[in-house]
């Protein structure tokens, strides 16, 4: 029974980067259609807060302070910092140099696990990690691209790395203390208050003749409610039950799905180091996976 769930909850973690792969075109697509990086950020959790509502609202705080700060800094690293350092690099640099740069970040999950809780740095890890990480470069590169470099863009890109990988290790010590529904509220709400703070500033301008548009209403639906409210929740379920440097493997996949998907919806060729670089992903993830 107990590897039964262990198995599950690596298909829905995969489940979730194979989402997750779909992101990047959709903040594209919105980006092209007149919002900006923060506007699609509080858009997307706002829609994600108000879903769940529906099925977590009686708890309203943590047991104590301590634990309330620890989901704030959540919401700040996974939610509010992430996305807007993500989707600004997108708006400055390449798509395919965020995507193989935010894909350092089981690196980093791994290296702060080690500093913080003093997890092993296994040698089949480190190893496979690299493996992987080669094979998300022959993916994202496919053997034609040249990488353009872009200071700010791809600094922007490390830094959405970094925090994904904090969030991740902070969600280790709350998931035995608070349910998984909770603490993505949490994460919502405390990345939407920190965005109206930036807003005091900066005042969100509502276009309606932007936010009507289907396809803006398509893909903001998208972004909130299946990439952010579902995904999040299953996200933070599988570091509770696999643990974060496990569950951060996956992103190496994000890329893989990305190109699969484009070679079904937009009839891409999948070139022979795509290929090379699939069978890198797997075979690293799989070698990293080993005790």
């Amino acid at each position: 029974m107990f590897k039964n769930r262990i198995l599950l909850f690596h298909l829905i973690t995969l489940m979730v980067v194979i989402i997750w792969g779909t992101t990047f075109v959709s903040t594209k697509v919105l980006l092209q259609h007149g919002l900006n990086p923060i506007e699609i950020m509080f858009y997307r959790f706002v829609l994600a807060y108000v879903c769940i509502l529906l099925v977590s609202h009686k708890r309203i705080w943590a047991d104590n302070w301590k634990d309330e700060t620890m989901l704030m800094l959540a919401g700040l690293t996974g939610g509010t910092f992430y996305f807007i350092a993500e989707n600004t690099a997108l708006e400055i640099t390449q798509a395919s140099n965020v995507a193989l740069v935010v894909c350092t970040t089981p690196i980093f999950t791994a290296l702060l696990a080690h500093w913080v809780f003093k997890d092993a740095l296994r040698k089949n890890m480190l190893i496979g990690s690299l493996i992987a990480l080669v094979g998300v470069g022959l993916v994202v590169f496919s053997g034609s691209v040249i990488l353009k470099i872009n200071p700010l863009g791809d600094f922007l890109s490390i830094m959405a790395a970094l925090m994904w990988a904090i969030y991740c290790l902070v969600l280790k010590p709350l998931g035995n203390r608070y349910s998984t529904a909770f603490i993505t509220r949490k994460v919502f709400l405390y990345s939407i208050l920190s965005v109206m703070v930036y807003f005091v500033y900066d005042p969100l301008l509502v276009d309606m003749e932007i936010l009507t548009q289907p396809v803006v209403i398509f893909n903001l639906l998208f972004l909130g409610i299946v990439a952010s409210m579902l995904c999040f929740i299953a996200w933070n379920a599988a570091v509770k039950v696999l643990g974060p440097s496990r569950t951060a493997n996956y992103i190496y996949f994000q890329p893989m799905s990305t190109l699969v998907l484009s070679s079904i919806i937009l009839s891409e060729v999948i070139t022979l180091t795509s290929l090379i670089g699939a069978i890198c992903i797997i075979g690293g993830v799989y070698l990293a996976e080993k005790e």
